[in-house]
């Protein structure tokens, strides 16, 4: 199918495990060269294409590039903003809520740039954080498992073949564990917002003893080796990564709807260089920019104008109005409320166990 070959370009960095900063020289050679700093969620590895490029068109700014948990971004941000100290000229992290909440309260800057009126309504806060992702939520199912019988490709028909199979499947089933895991908070929480009878889904995979993980390889590596037939809501860039070097791992994009994440960049307000932050941002969200980000990091791009391959253009040409994806708005940081976020878990916990 089309939609398979499209989401097999997909892939994304592994979670990242340290803070470390690596240093990128200026291509120019000066000592004296202006530094860009950055903070992300993004791998290295998988990030030096893209500063490279960006150095190659701006060869005189060196670049002090650091990994990070994004929880780590957030929290560093803040804390050298409130005390006075400058910090990251740009950040970019797959958190879409703590990055919206440090555009929201005064932690980031505006950059207008001159792609900012065509960038996507949903992909743009008020010109300050911009999703310059497109990564949908997938199924994720043991291709031996199914080959009498299509996959669920729909949320009903996923809870009408966990009731058919009943024991036979008990214990085989995988998705995120949402106290744990921020992307599978941020799928539930948009799924209870998309699909009136979620609470449903949840409670048959409760009665099919569901297992819960913080991450998408502990899923992705049981259903390959078929311990498991069908893994729920898994984070598609990881999925087609897997999928690509597993056989046995097939992948739909649910046909009720398809909830999509994207990772945001931001220029900070205490940036000590934002013009540099927003010449990278600017670079980023370049067709040049974005077209490195879908061929060589293996990430789906926003841009309109990159309409090939692996593109956010390409998956709605194919799907339309199954796509959802996250907006880029305030209303991310309803769930970083303590109060509703633990009311939502509890009640996950709930069903779940069929209190």
């Amino acid at each position: 199918m089309r939609i398979a070959a499209t989401l097999l370009f997909l892939a994304s960095a592994l979670p990242c495990i340290a803070d470390e900063a690596v240093f990128f020289p200026a291509v120019s050679g000066r000592q004296d060269a202006s530094v860009l700093q950055v903070y992300s969620s993004l791998d290295e590895p998988l990030a030096a294409p893209m500063i490279k490029a960006f150095q190659a068109a701006n060869p005189e700014v060196a670049v002090r590039y650091e990994d990070m948990l994004t929880g780590e971004i957030y929290d560093r941000i803040v804390r050298e903003t409130d005390s006075g100290q400058k910090t990251a000229d740009f950040a970019f992290s797959s958190a879409m809520d703590l990055q919206v909440k440090l555009a929201n309260d005064g932690y980031a800057q505006p950059s207008r740039l001159a792609l900012s009126a065509r960038w996507p309504g949903w992909a743009n806060w008020r010109d300050t954080a911009y999703a310059l992702t497109f990564e949908p939520a997938v199924f994720v199912y043991h291709k031996p498992s199914f080959q009498a019988e299509t996959p669920p490709s729909t949320r009903a028909e996923f809870v009408q073949y966990l009731q058919a199979k009943g024991e036979s499947i008990f214990g085989r089933i995988g998705t995120y564990d949402i106290e744990r895991s921020g992307v599978g908070f941020l799928f539930m929480s948009r799924d209870q917002e998309q699909f009136d009878d979620i609470w449903t889904v949840v409670r048959a995979m409760g009665v099919a003893g569901v297992k819960l993980y913080s991450t998408s390889q502990a899923i992705l590596e049981r259903v390959a080796d078929g311990r498991f037939v069908m893994g729920y809501n898994i984070l598609g860039s990881y999925a087609a990564a897997w999928a690509s070097t597993h056989p046995t791992i097939g992948i739909t994009l649910p046909r009720d709807y398809t909830v999509v994440m994207s990772r945001i960049g931001l220029v900070p307000q205490a940036a000590a260089s934002p013009e540099l932050g927003r010449r990278y941002l600017e670079f980023f969200m370049s067709r040049e920019g974005q077209t490195i980000l879908a061929r060589q990091l293996q990430i789906p791009a926003v841009n309109p104008d990159v309409a090939e391959g692996n593109t956010a253009t390409t998956m709605r040409e194919m799907l339309g109005g199954q796509l959802k994806p996250v907006p880029v708005s305030p209303g991310l940081m309803v769930y970083l409320d303590q109060v509703k976020r633990s009311r939502l878990i509890a009640h996950w916990n709930r069903v779940l166990r069929l209190q």
